[in-house]
């Protein structure tokens, strides 16, 4: 018995070891001598980050990423993530970075550092097509599902209507909330608005939106608060893109229009 007690604590021991023994990249130096950069991702969340028709990654974000990526002479990996356990996946060191439509919000700047803003967003809700929910005050009583761990259940949770609501649902993803708003099991969703009318222009006269939304917000990158040096990279090079046209032309692409922050 001693002997497969004294076994069994050399073999955690080596387990431990292995695991202590993975380095966690801090600086823009780190990256180079690695010679790749790891994007983490909710890979459902079009049009940011997602699957086109052939299951190949695409997206807004992801074409940034990309075009910082060549700017800075460096290959650029992308990480789909579980987004309730986003922040352990960047403290880990299995992502660089979380770039795709993060909400900045006073809670988060406790657990990572954001590149600038680089979009406006607000949470809106959506609802089906001729339902009588006309405002936030028309929740009370109702199942309204989120996100788990975005800043929709933030934003949510922050109002006053959250203590009257008949459920607040939580998804893995906003398309499953989508899916049980249209199975009529929820009857509302709230969501990135940046998402929300992009669902929409593929499905008209499926749903509707409300005037009233849970608040403005801006999107950034979300980096370890010890990886300022890898922002700082970042953020010239996305300066660069919108000095000489590329963000522009990126956010054309995607919304037909420029609405890149300066």
């Amino acid at each position: 018995m001693k002997k497969i007690l004294l076994l069994m604590v050399a073999v955690l021991g080596v387990v431990t070891l292995a695991s202590c023994g993975e380095e966690v990249i801090q600086t823009w130096e780190g990256i180079e001598d690695r010679g790749y950069l790891v994007v983490g991702l909710d890979d459902t969340f079009a049009p940011m980050g997602f699957r086109d028709d052939q299951g190949e990654l695409t997206g807004f974000d992801v074409d940034l990423a990309n075009e910082v990526g060549h700017r800075l002479n460096i290959e650029v990996r992308f990480q789909p993530i579980d987004w309730d356990a986003k922040v352990l996946e960047l403290n880990s060191g299995t992502i660089d970075m979380i770039w795709n439509g993060l909400t900045i919000t006073d809670s988060r700047l406790e657990e990572m550092v954001f590149s600038n803003p680089y979009l406006e967003n607000t949470q809106m809700v959506m609802i089906l097509k001729d339902e009588a929910i006309t405002s936030i005050a028309d929740l009370a009583g109702l199942k309204v599902g989120v996100q788990i761990s975005s800043a929709s259940e933030d934003a949510v949770i922050a109002n006053a209507i959250y203590a009257d609501l008949g459920e607040l649902v939580k998804f893995d993803t906003f398309n499953s909330a989508l899916l049980e708003l249209q199975n009529q099991t929820v009857d509302a969703v709230v969501i990135d608005e940046i998402m929300g009318r992009y669902i929409m222009s593929l499905n008209p006269g499926v749903y509707d939106v409300l005037e009233d939304n849970f608040g403005e917000e801006t999107y950034g990158i979300g980096f370890r608060l010890e990886s300022s040096d890898i922002r700082d990279e970042i953020n010239q090079a996305l300066a660069d893109m919108i000095a000489d046209g590329k963000a522009s032309e990126i956010s054309v692409k995607w919304f037909d229009e420029d609405i890149f922050l300066r």
